[in-house]
């Protein structure tokens, strides 16, 4: 570090009177700095501290948005989207002159424009079994704020070989959750869930919906037990799970325990290093056609569609979904009407069935496959992944 670089550090450092905050900190944090518990100690441990931020999302929109406004010096986001119309429903981080940026670079441009004293460190991409490890250590806690299970079980595995908390939180539906991973002082997330469930039984927001006040009350929940963990304040959420169910208004608190068998923390961990997380948690190499037999490709559909083969196309979400986007000539039973008006299908023809991401129509081709039917395909990605890569003039949603 050159001696410009060094005097800026110590300027930044001390601040004025050696409060090591400066003038405009000390106004901008003034209702905090009179709290007995954080005072000008408690702020600078927050601009010390770093914050990995996993997912940009309708969690991680009031998380950064809160940490950027209580000082926490540096917040690390890993995201890849772009940002689309449908996330302003829940995603306030962004605007509508948004839709279509990369979320990490609007993310990074409102958080700076919210508080000019934060650095805002952008990791586009994904969090991966290659990168989990390196991005994680800088940190000194991760807030998990993804939708999709693979990654929040990659998440745990490398916090806790990392030695690092994880602040976890998800939504669904009308319903949310948070709690404070540490194996150090108590239980990972796979003391609570030893491994994660099907694909097909995990469907994310884009396919169970979400109200879209829900991720704003849960990640700022998740923002403030993550300013505890940095103050070294009052009962962190360490071994306890905090349940919220928005339609009756009501909250209950569930303790986890340490398992000693747990595969990532027990007393024999089996979980060494991030593979066995990709291997559990990753889609085979040739997407999900490899892991269900009757999954079909979008371009594989594609191909049978025009050279005239006898496959119909049975569409089964929900009607306000068809009028965004459809495939031409298609049957429209929604997934819950499937089984009374099976009657209008016949079983001997091939169907390929398809939703939004693959998830219900793997379930409708379920009940098909009980109910007689033979010939049967699943969109794999359904008509999301359609659009993406067989037809992109299609709307997604």
């Amino acid at each position: 570090m050159g001696h410009a670089a060094r005097d800026r550090t110590a300027r930044r450092d001390t601040g004025p009177d050696g409060t090591g905050l400066s003038h405009d900190e000390l106004i901008r944090y003034a209702r905090q700095l009179i709290l007995p518990d954080v005072t000008l100690e408690g702020q600078r441990r927050l601009k010390r501290a770093a914050v990995l931020c996993v997912g940009a999302g309708g969690l991680g929109s009031p998380l950064t948005l809160y940490l950027a406004a209580a000082g926490v010096g540096r917040i690390g986001l890993v995201d890849g989207d772009r940002v689309d119309l449908t996330n302003l429903q829940r995603q306030v981080l962004y605007a509508t002159g948004d839709v279509g940026r990369p979320k990490l670079e609007a993310a990074r441009e409102r958080l700076r424009a919210l508080n000019p004293e934060v650095e805002v460190v952008a990791h586009p991409g994904r969090l991966t079994a290659d990168n989990a490890l390196e991005l994680i250590a800088p940190y000194d806690v991760v807030a998990d704020g993804t939708d999709n299970f693979p990654t929040r079980y990659l998440v745990n595995d490398a916090c806790v070989l990392a030695g690092k908390p994880n602040v976890s939180a998800s939504v669904f539906r009308f319903e949310g959750q948070v709690s404070i991973f540490d194996a150090r002082r108590g239980p990972c997330y796979r003391c609570l869930f030893p491994e994660p469930p099907p694909p097909e039984l995990a469907p994310s927001c884009a396919d169970a919906g979400v109200l879209g006040v829900l991720p704003g009350i849960i990640g700022s929940l998740q923002a403030l037990e993550t300013i505890k963990l940095l103050l070294g304040i009052g009962d962190p959420l360490i071994g306890r799970l905090v349940l919220f169910d928005a339609l009756p208004f009501r909250f209950r608190e569930l303790e986890v325990r340490k398992d000693p068998r747990c595969p990532a923390c027990g007393d024999r961990p089996a979980i060494r290093d991030l593979t066995t997380t990709a291997e559990q948690c990753g889609v085979p190499a040739g997407g999900l056609a490899d892991a269900d037999p009757s999954s079909i490709s979008p371009e594989e559909l594609r191909d049978r569609l025009a050279r005239g083969e006898p496959v119909e196309l049975l569409d089964v979400r929900e009607p306000f979904e068809r009028a965004i986007v459809r495939l031409e000539g298609e049957t429209h039973i929604p997934l819950g009407e499937l089984p009374a008006r099976v009657g209008e299908l016949d079983p001997a023809r091939a169907y390929a069935v398809y939703c939004h991401h693959g998830i219900r129509s793997a379930e409708a081709v379920r009940f098909l496959r009980r109910a007689g039917f033979r010939k049967l395909y699943n969109l794999a990605g359904g008509i999301d992944a359609w659009a993406a890569r067989v037809d992109r003039t299609r709307s997604r949603y």
